[in-house]
């Protein structure tokens, strides 16, 4: 901590990004803006009880970490920041959880980070080994009958009073916590897999290749494949069908809605092929760490949108996965090339094991990250529903802008709080706070916080030590996804600017989430503001074979729509070319990326 090593940086605030700081010992933290997953102001009631960090001392310690016991989250102007916590029994550092505060929870025995990672090492190998079955055989059948519960009384909501909603947001709570320690057990089982074939290598090859490891760790079987092939299926469908073809014809998708509902044809596509979409696809918003984020569960729109820009490019999903299959077993081939006798048997062995653990990634996004958030943001709107019929709230998302127990509050009585005010003065702040630029980090940085394993997500420690160039044409991030090409840029900042992305774009971005991937079908290359090389950008970067350079922090501040830029996926480098600022005019995409990457 501060007090007992070197400093390497440290900001407390100032007059354009004050901060209030609860203590002394809160000062000496190393706090991380969380643009991985919550780039906008938050919302009070995700904060209470949506937030990833909430269940994080679970996985600390099922799993005995000696280099962190707990994670807690700081409202920063409106903006997530976390914090790891080492195993210090003299520390006392406030955290907040369903609106209480409690300390955060460290081990009472001094010893306990020199003797606890020898538990961590013994155990470790066996998630790597044996958690995709685990996966397979109780866990996922776990979460889809949680899912399968909750949206049954969903479906009966209506008929439910407001008392009965009470108790089902309080069954989604516990669904939640319970799916999300379900995510720190399967990312701890994903590391030890990562891990344990990055060291092989290492060991057999004398070096780490990181560009085949991010290559063996993409998958050509998960619900993100899923998703795009239901979507492929439904572009078929009004290909070959002229009355649909004639209702995609629009440019506007509201058009489009119109002109199926208007035929019965249309209707029956939407009845037979958008509805079961959304049922088992749609529980997702473009930013799913936060509730205020309609779902496509919600609204059909994004859907059709989909399917029409599917329908121009006449995107081929059979070769895309194929693609990818191909690519990944040639990559499987190239890190044995040339071995033989143990070392080839070692390599095999812990190469088998991370492509097991590699559909994972998606599948835990589908299931949690996306997942559990949208159906608990279903189960708060029928909240609201219930609390607008009572004449208590005027709209149902108002439940969004409370805290959790003054909902639970004004469940118990109309009078408990001034509902209205409070929604007002929160929407207000969240206007307000949409103003700032929020600081890649707040605090204190010293050494052993900028080493904690997790902060590589959000590409730490490289971007702490990260310098721009004077020149504001020239940007540096992290290469995520090897290739140069140049292209023209597309600044995208929220879902309603989806349908702007043309063929052969190139993305900059905050970050990407699962809820992105359908433009990784058409986009030749990407830049984002943060992650690291793990990350979900650099990920779907690598599946889809698009250049990429993350981490940048200032790329959509510095980059404007139609800039035309040459990216570097390999050395991290992003050029905005002199007086070249033109409008896309798109260029046809190969199956899993673009014509020219190299």
């Amino acid at each position: 901590m501060a007090g007992t090593e070197e400093i390497l940086g440290r900001f407390l605030g100032d007059e354009s990004f004050p901060v209030n700081w609860a203590s002394e010992a809160e000062k000496d933290f190393f706090w991380v803006y969380d643009d991985l997953h919550i780039p906008h102001p938050v919302s009070p009631m995700f904060f209470d009880i949506g937030g990833w960090w909430l269940s994080c001392d679970h996985m600390f310690r099922r799993f005995g970490t000696p280099f962190a016991v707990d994670w807690l989250a700081k409202n920063v102007n409106g903006y997530v920041y976390t914090t790891a916590i080492p195993a210090d029994p003299q520390l006392r550092m406030e955290g907040t959880e369903y609106s209480s505060r409690y300390e955060a929870r460290v081990p009472r025995d001094p010893s306990f980070a020199a003797t606890m990672g020898a538990y961590l090492d013994t155990v470790l190998p066996v998630y790597g080994r044996d958690f995709a079955d685990w996966w397979r055989d109780r866990l996922r059948p776990e979460m889809e009958r949680n899912f399968t519960y909750l949206e049954g009384r969903l479906d009966a909501a209506d008929g439910m009073s407001l008392a009965e909603v009470a108790c089902l947001l309080e069954d989604a709570i516990d669904i939640h916590d319970r799916h999300w320690k379900i995510h720190w057990m399967l990312n701890f089982a994903q590391l030890s897999a990562t891990l344990n074939l990055r060291a092989v290598m290492e060991r057999i090859r004398g070096t780490v290749d990181e560009q085949l490891l991010g290559r063996l760790q993409n998958s050509a079987s998960d619900r993100n494949w899923d998703s795009i092939e239901a979507l492929w299926r439904m572009k078929n469908e009004v290909r070959d069908d002229a009355d649909l073809r004639a209702a995609f014809s629009s440019e506007d998708v509201a058009e489009i809605r119109r002109a199926l509902g208007g035929s019965e044809r249309g209707r029956q596509f939407i009845a037979a092929r958008v509805e079961p979409y959304q049922r088992e696809f749609g529980w997702h918003a473009v930013w799913s760490h936060e509730f205020v984020f309609p779902t496509v569960r919600e609204q059909m729109e994004p859907v059709l949108e989909l399917v029409r820009d599917y329908l121009r490019t006449d995107y081929d999903f059979p070769s895309a996965i194929e693609a990818m299959r191909l690519d990944i077993e040639a990559a499987s081939h190239q890190i044995l090339d040339g071995l033989s006798g143990e070392a080839l048997e070692e390599m095999q062995a812990a190469n088998a094991v991370n492509l097991r653990m590699a559909p994972l990634t998606p599948d835990h996004h589908f299931y949690i990250d996306q997942g559990v958030n949208a159906h608990l943001r279903l189960v708060l709107m029928a909240v609201g529903r219930k609390l607008v019929e009572a004449g208590r709230l005027d709209e149902p998302d108002d439940v969004l802008f409370l805290r959790y127990n003054e909902l639970r509050a004004l469940i118990g009585s109309a009078d408990a709080i001034e509902a209205r005010a409070i929604v007002a003065t929160r929407r207000q702040e969240r206007k307000a706070a949409a103003r700032l630029r929020p600081r890649d980090w707040v605090g204190t940085a010293t050494p052993s916080q900028l080493a904690f394993p997790y902060l590589v997500n959000w590409g730490y420690p490289d971007r702490f030590y990260q310098q721009q160039s004077e020149d504001v044409r020239l940007i540096t991030g992290l290469g995520a996804s090897p290739g140069i090409i140049e292209g023209t840029a597309r600044v995208v900042r929220t879902i309603d600017e989806f349908d702007d992305v043309r063929d052969g774009d190139i993305l900059v971005c905050q970050m990407t989430n699962p809820a992105w991937v359908v433009l990784f079908t058409k986009i030749a290359g990407l830049v984002t503001d943060t992650g690291g090389t793990t990350s979900h950008p650099a990920v779907l970067a690598r599946e889809f074979g698009i250049p990429a350079v993350i981490g940048t922090s200032v790329a959509t501040h510095r980059i404007v729509t139609g800039d035309r830029l040459r990216i570097d996926g390999t050395a991290g480098k992003v050029e905005i070319l002199r007086g070249e600022r033109i409008e896309s005019t798109g260029r046809p995409t190969t199956a899993i990326g673009a014509e020219g990457a190299t």
